[in-house]
C-alpha cells in the first residue's frame, strides 16, 4: 500500500485498533496482555483510474495495524483498507492470517470496523477500551506493526498539540487531532495510542515537513464513529454550513455596531443546505455556541489546555441534535437553535474510494461529474490548458448563488483523439451547461440526452461560451465504436 501523500500530511498505510474492554481485570495491563488486543493488518487493494474509468490500477500490497473493541469488531482506519480487495488479519501470537469482512467505514472520519470471519482468530485475545482525551504534555505510547519487521513496535511520546486540522484521507473534512513527537512509521495507521491502559488515540498521520510530527485520531472522533454505527450504518458528520471571518478589525466592529464587550466573530457566507441555512444570516455576530463563548478568532475553550474552532462543538453532534447560538443582529442579542443536518452537498470534494466513476462519450468526447478525484488524475494528466474554470468551479460550486438548480457541474475533461473530433480542442476542460437546449444538471442528464436524441446535430453549449460545440450525431455515434475498440474501452 505505501505512503501517500496529501497536501502537508502524510497518511500510512494499515493499523487496526480497540474500544470497549469485556474482560478487563484490575491493576495495570501487562504488555502481554495489552497485545493481544493489538492486530496486524494484510491487505491487497485497487483502485479504478478516474482520467480513464474504464481501466484499474494494478494490484497493490500493503500492511497496517488494528485493534479490538469488543463484540469481535476491529477498529482501524479507513485508508488501510479502501479499495481492498482481499484483507486479512493476524495477531502476534498467531502464524495463521484470517480473512475478515468490512462491516463499517467512514471515509469522513478516516475509520473503519472490521470482522474476522473465523472465530479461532480470537481465541486468547483482549479487547482493550477507550480512554478521553490526553492533556498536553502527558506521555502515551504508540502500539503497532510498522514496516521493517513482522513483530510488534512500540515507541513513546509526549502529546504536543490538540487542534482541528483537514484530515488527510478525505481530503476536506477537518476534525481534531492531537499532535505527538511518538515515532510513527508506514503500517502504524490504525494503531492505538495508550495512555494508562486505555486507547487514547488511533495513529494515522504524519508530517511531510519536521521530524517526529505524527497524528493521532483521539476519542472523540472514534466514539462519534462508533455511535453512529449502531443503528447498522454509516451516515456521516453533520455540517454547520457557513463562512465566518475573525472580529479583529476595529473598523468593522464600530460599522457594524458591536459592543465593545462582545466577542465572537461574523457569518460572512450561508450556505444552501446546511443547518444553518433558514436561522443565521450573513452579517450575524455569532457570541456563544451551546453556552460556550466564542472567541474573536472563532475558537472556544475545548478542555483546559487546549482552545479549539467553535465548529468541532457541532462536529460532535449527529444528525437532529440541537445546536444553540447567541448571537447579535440588527443591535440586538438573540438566541437560535436549530438542528444539526448532514451537508451532501461537500461530496464531491472528498476523496472516494470503493466505487467505480460513471462516464459519458459521445465522438470520442469524455464527460464526468466534477470530483476531486477527477481533479487529482486530470492535474496530473498533464492535459489543463484553459482549466482555470475547472478550478474555480470545483472549489467555489457550493458558494455560487448560481448553481442552486444543478447537482453538480458536468465537465468535458478530456478528448480520445480521432478525426470526428479534432476541431474540439478549444472544449476541453470547460462545463457543459445544456445540449440541444436541454439543461444538464448531472451525469444522468446527459446519458438521457445521448440515448434517446434523433436530432442530425448535437450543440453542445458550454459555460461562458456563447458558440456551441457542433456534433453530427450519426458521425459520432459511428466514430464511437472505432474509438472504443483503439483506446480499449470494450
Amino acid at each position: 500500500m505505501g505512503i501517500k501523500k496529501h497536501s502537508k500530511l502524510l497518511f500510512l498505510s494499515v493499523f487496526l485498533f480497540l474500544q470497549t474492554q469485556t474482560n478487563a481485570v484490575e491493576g495495570p495491563l501487562s504488555f502481554d496482555e495489552l497485545r493481544k488486543g493489538v492486530v496486524q493488518i494484510r491487505v491487497y487493494s485497487q483502485s479504478v483510474n478516474p482520467f480513464s474509468p474504464w481501466t484499474t490500477d494494478p494490484v497493490r500490497a500493503g500492511s497496517g495495524t488494528g485493534f479490538l473493541i469488543g463484540n469481535k469488531r476491529i477498529v482501524t482506519n479507513a485508508h488501510v483498507i479502501s479499495n481492498a480487495k482481499f484483507v486479512q488479519v493476524q495477531r502476534y501470537n498467531q502464524t495463521e492470517w484470517y480473512g475478515v469482512k468490512i462491516l463499517h467505514i467512514a471515509h469522513d472520519c478516516d475509520l473503519a470496523v472490521l470482522e474476522a470471519e473465523n472465530p479461532e482468530f480470537y481465541k486468547d485475545s483482549r479487547d482493550l477500551q477507550l480512554g478521553e482525551i490526553p492533556e498536553l504534555n502527558s506521555p502515551l505510547i504508540v502500539v503497532g506493526y510498522p514496516i521493517g519487521g513482522n513483530k510488534v513496535s512500540v515507541t513513546r511520546g509526549i502529546v504536543s498539540r490538540k487542534d482541528q486540522s483537514v484530515y488527510s484521507h478525505p481530503a476536506v473534512d477537518s476534525h481534531l487531532v492531537l499532535q505527538v513527537d511518538a515515532a510513527i512509521n508506514p503500517g502504524n495507521s490504525g494503531g492505538p495510542a495508550i495512555q494508562d491502559d486505555k486507547v487514547v488515540g488511533v495513529a494515522f498521520q504524519v508530517a511531510t515537513k519536521g521530524e517526529n510530527i505524527g497524528y493521532l485520531i483521539p476519542t472523540n472522533v472514534i466514539r462519534h464513529f462508533l455511535t453512529d454505527i449502531e443503528d447498522g450504518k454509516y451516515d456521516g458528520y453533520v455540517e454547520l454550513g457557513v463562512r465566518t471571518l475573525n472580529s479583529f478589525n476595529l473598523s468593522l466592529r464600530k460599522a457594524k455596531g458591536i459592543p465593545d464587550s462582545l466577542e465572537g466573530v461574523f457569518v460572512s457566507r450561508v450556505l444552501k443546505n446546511g443547518s444553518a441555512e433558514k436561522y443565521l444570516k450573513e452579517g450575524d455576530f455569532l457570541t456563544e455556541i451551546d453556552g460556550n463563548p466564542i472567541g474573536k478568532n472563532g475558537t472556544v475553550m475545548q478542555d483546559r489546555d487546549a482552545r479549539v474552532d467553535f465548529v468541532e462543538i457541532v462536529d460532535n453532534k449527529h444528525a437532529g441534535d440541537k445546536i444553540s447560538f447567541k448571537l447579535f443582529r440588527d443591535g440586538k442579542e438573540m438566541s437560535v437553535t436549530f438542528p444539526a443536518l448532514r451537508m451532501p452537498d461537500f461530496d464531491f470534494m472528498r476523496n472516494q474510494y470503493d466505487k467505480p466513476y460513471d462516464f459519458a462519450m459521445i465522438g470520442g468526447l469524455l464527460f464526468q461529474e466534477m470530483s476531486r478525484d477527477l481533479i487529482t488524475s486530470w492535474s496530473r494528466g498533464g492535459n489543463t490548458s484553459g482549466g482555470s474554470q475547472l478550478l474555480y468551479r470545483f472549489f467555489y460550486f457550493i458558494e455560487d448563488g448560481l448553481n442552486r438548480k444543478k447537482k453538480t457541474d458536468v465537465v468535458l475533461y478530456r478528448k480520445l483523439s480521432h478525426p470526428v473530433n479534432s476541431s474540439s480542442d478549444y472544449f476541453v476542460n470547460l462545463v457543459l451547461e445544456s445540449v440541444n437546449g436541454i439543461p444538464v444538471n448531472q451525469l444522468g442528464d446527459l446519458q438521457k440526452i445521448l440515448s434517446q436524441s434523433k436530432e442530425k446535430y448535437l450543440r453542445l453549449k458550454f459555460l461562458d461560451v456563447h458558440v456551441p460545440l457542433i456534433l453530427d450525431r450519426e458521425d459520432a455515434e459511428k466514430a464511437d465504436a472505432k474509438i472504443r475498440k483503439t483506446y480499449g474501452l470494450e
